[in-house]
């Protein structure tokens, strides 16, 4: 039955065909915005999955935030130390080509608008899988880029924690898209070849307006909005991966503007001493001590006596979930399979790492056997040849090449090797 057959039977709303008067919406404009999203957003589901690997789930519980996982975790590998900037890398292109993907979303979500609303709801089998595809899909896109978004913002208004929540939303997400990619895909690839050899686009009801209202901008001028927009997130963001004057251009994040102080601690941190509860007195020469046990037993070792062991160099960045790093810093202090050996384990072990940190997530963390076998990795006593500040870890922090910025303990306090 023809659309416009029956219009006096319709309710005046979304539900009626008339209520639909943008001339841009059509099988082309929706293609296009569908390829560039099946490129994006396929990367940024291998990236995000590549960013969980990296807190090794698999090692400790204490690094899982996703209890559960079950067979949604057949991926995981151990996490490698090289190169050093892995994880700089493949979690900046995950935040900042999410955000640089959000006018595309957008645009994409409102060309696909009047299909929630055909009627009748199931016209065939395979129109009734596109249909429950496409609630899926905009619910899950929806929930993952705004989750994703507020978690750079460290706006944390969502309930429960946002690992999980992100990780789970990431699999029904990803798994309506390639349901919807199937289904959706060949005609979109279509009307692409037929855009290019100048024929017109496949008809499509449910998405072009039976009464269209005059035009005020053509289908490539819009595609040219949503493009600059996109373009304006990127170059608004993607300076919080970099240092000095680049790093300003980052109006929109946080970890953006000016390095904070001066000095050689002048670099960005995630969390400040005050912020994590760090009491200046338990920071002391005289007050702190590290624990250190192993298989030999345990021993307990001043910052003096940390100082006054082999000290060794590693340039090494850092770079936080939220997709915000700092280049290479150079750092010095003990080799973790030192202290590791001090305590019987001559061959390295992997350890379980506590701060003085008294509340918030990460105030402990495990890392890997072959984590502390590297020889970069270190208990840093100081930072580009200062002592550590106390916003940088004072009186000491782990610091390990390509890991996540929350595995890079800040204050801590013991480090005990062995299975974990």
């Amino acid at each position: 039955m023809a659309r416009s057959s029956l219009p006096g039977r319709l309710p005046r709303g979304p539900f009626s065909p008339d209520f639909w008067r943008s001339p841009l919406r059509g099988t082309w404009f929706t293609s296009v915005l569908g390829v560039v999203l099946l490129f994006g957003i396929t990367v940024l589901f291998v990236t995000g999955l590549v960013s969980y690997a990296a807190y090794n789930p698999d090692l400790s519980p204490v690094n899982d935030r996703t209890p559960g996982k079950g067979i949604l975790g057949f991926y995981l590998f151990s996490w490698p130390t090289d190169p050093p900037w892995l994880y700089r890398l493949t979690q900046g292109v995950h935040v900042t080509l999410g955000l640089g993907l959000v006018p595309v979303l957008l645009a994409k979500l409102w060309s696909v608008l009047p299909k929630l609303f055909t009627l009748p709801p199931a016209r065939s089998v395979t129109h009734a899988l596109e249909r429950i595809s496409l609630l899926l899909l905009v619910g899950g896109a929806l929930f993952e880029f705004v989750t994703g978004i507020l978690n750079i913002q460290l706006d944390y208004v969502f309930p429960g924690s946002f690992y999980p929540l992100h990780f789970y939303g990431a699999w029904v997400f990803f798994g309506a898209f390639l349901a919807h990619v199937v289904l959706k895909a060949p005609a979109a690839f279509r009307n692409l070849r037929r855009m290019r050899r100048g024929e017109d686009e496949e008809p499509d009801e449910d998405l072009t307006a039976a009464r269209p209202d005059p035009p005020t901008v053509t289908r490539r001028g819009a595609l040219g909005l949503v493009g600059g927009g996109s373009l304006l997130l990127l170059a608004t963001s993607a300076g919080r991966s970099f240092d000095g004057p680049l790093r300003r251009t980052a109006v929109l994040t946080p970890h953006g503007g000016t390095e904070p102080g001066s000095g050689p601690g002048a670099f960005q941190v995630n969390k400040t001493a005050e912020y994590a509860g760090i009491r200046p007195d338990d920071t002391t020469e005289e007050a702190w001590r590290l624990t250190v046990t192993g298989r030999t037993g345990t021993v307990r070792l001043s910052r003096a006596e940390l100082l006054a062991m082999e000290q060794h160099d590693a340039d090494l960045p850092i770079a936080c979930v939220e997709g915000w790093s700092t280049s290479g810093q150079a750092w010095r202090g003990v080799r973790l399979r030192d202290l590791a050996a001090l305590v019987g384990h001559d061959e390295p072990a992997a350890v379980y790492v506590e701060s003085l940190q008294a509340h918030g997530t990460w105030r402990d963390a495990a890392l890997s056997a072959g984590q502390v076998a590297d020889e970069r990795s270190l208990l840093a006593l100081s930072v580009n040849g200062a002592d550590l500040t106390p916003d940088h870890g004072h009186p000491a922090r782990v610091i390990v090449p390509a890991a996540p910025g929350v595995l890079n303990t800040k204050w801590v306090t013991r480090l005990t090797f062995g299975d974990l």
